[in-house]
């Protein structure tokens, strides 16, 4: 599933220059995650980038956008022009 980022987020910055898919960007009042571009950095890396460098912890599964591993990677090959 996509990742959401909730309101403990701090604005930190760290989060987005990390998304291999330019998933992240700064929302309203705090940064938000495209569900249609996060695959979880499935394709791109073994974790979530973004959660690995957040640090208060704040971005989550959303259950909004419940995917499996073979759906985020055929998402992943979409975004890169690889299917």
């Amino acid at each position: 599933m996509a990742l959401k980022i909730t309101d403990e987020c701090i604005n930190c910055d760290v989060c987005e220059p990390e998304c291999p898919n330019e998933a992240i960007y700064q929302g309203e009042e705090i940064y938000e995650i495209d569900p249609d571009k996060c695959t979880e950095c499935v394709g791109h890396y073994d974790t979530p980038q973004c959660v690995d460098v957040c640090p208060v912890d704040c971005i989550i599964k959303d259950p909004e956008h419940e995917e499996d591993h073979d759906t985020l990677y055929q998402k992943y090959l979409k975004l890169t022009g690889g299917g």
